[in-house]
């Protein structure tokens, strides 16, 4: 698993050109953007495009591509929530390694972090002679809120 809280973008231009990659200012800018969102925060691809697409003229296409590619890397964590496509985050190692709750009506996601959960992950990596770079699980429910309006029949 990288270590993203010292990604530098030196340090994404050295990982891109072992690999045979080049370190593009449309790259540079989309690590700026994850590293300076507030913790606990997601973005979509669409929503980067619109953060990026006034200032930077970053297609959407070009979004997706870096997006896959860094997730790839282990920079970003992608992510599958409540909404049917793809949430992103720094990939953040051990102890900042955290887990989703999702309400399905409202979408509101709040993360915790559970040392059982990484732990059985690790553990069944281990015992099959695997090596683990991410333990997320992600639980669908309904939030309190939400539970209070919906209606019984």
């Amino acid at each position: 698993m990288v270590n993203t809280t010292s990604y530098t973008p030196a340090a994404l231009k050295a990982e891109l050109n072992s690999k045979g990659w080049r370190m593009t200012p449309q790259r540079e800018v989309i690590l700026k953007v994850f590293q300076e969102l507030p913790e606990g925060n997601h973005l979509n691809a669409e929503e980067l495009h619109a953060r990026l697409e006034a200032t930077s003229g970053i297609s959407l296409s070009t979004v997706y591509r870096t997006l896959k590619l860094m997730a790839r890397m282990g920079i970003l964590r992608e992510l599958e929530l409540a909404e049917g496509h793809k949430h992103y985050e720094l990939n953040q190692p051990y102890p900042h390694h955290h887990h989703h709750l999702v309400c399905v009506k409202c979408y509101r996601t709040i993360e915790f972090k559970s040392n059982p959960i990484l732990t059985i992950g690790s553990k069944a990596a281990q015992e099959r002679g695997f090596k683990l770079l991410d333990c997320q699980l992600t639980i669908h429910a309904v939030c309190p809120e939400c539970q209070r309006s919906i209606v019984p029949l």
